[in-house]
């Protein structure tokens, strides 16, 4: 398959039909906003069933950081969708093996990281209360997201006290403590 096949294939698959597949070929940036835009069209479908094959289409492209930025996006809206971990867990697992591809290892990495990150939480999201060691096993952006959008005081109280940055610690600590947690 070629660049322009994949991408003219990407977007009549989603339906999106004002996107001129040449300037998207010839423009890395154009590119990669097409795919966000195809990935978002994806995310909002109820069927999974073609995410594995669509992020391996988006992985081939030559712009290896725009597909990337693409995938995130995808593993990012559906992380938001899901019911809870397991399904989150499985969804993850077939994009694996697509994932591993990436020639770029850091690209890799950073995918496979937002997945564990997005996976705790899920799972504190669940009910799980963090511990400080498992807390510093996230990144900080996941940190950050639990300090601004827990609402569980046990959680926030973990983060308040053992979230890597000063900043997060601090939104934590003011979400504990706001009247808005205790009105609920």
């Amino acid at each position: 398959m070629t660049l322009h096949s994949d991408v003219a294939e990407l977007l009549a698959e989603a339906g999106i039909i004002d996107v001129d597949v040449d300037e998207a070929v010839a423009d890395d940036h154009a590119r990669t906003s097409a795919y966000l835009r195809i990935v978002s069209v994806i995310a909002s479908s109820r069927s999974r069933d073609r995410d594995r094959a669509i992020v391996a289409t988006i992985l081939r492209d030559p712009d290896v950081s725009g597909a990337k930025t693409a995938v995130v996006a995808l593993v990012d809206e559906i992380a938001r969708k899901v019911s809870g971990p397991a399904e989150f867990r499985q969804w993850s697992a077939e994009l694996l093996p697509e994932i591993d591809q990436l020639p770029a290892e850091g690209y890799r990495d950073f995918i496979r990281r937002r997945i564990d990150d997005w996976l705790f939480y899920l799972s504190v999201k669940d009910g799980h209360v963090p511990t400080p060691a498992e807390l510093a096993e996230v990144t900080d952006w996941m940190q950050r997201c639990l300090a601004e959008g827990s609402r569980s005081p046990a959680v926030l109280a973990v983060v308040a006290e053992s979230a890597n940055t000063k900043k997060t610690r601090n939104i934590a600590k003011n979400r504990a403590t706001s009247r808005e947690l205790r009105t609920e």
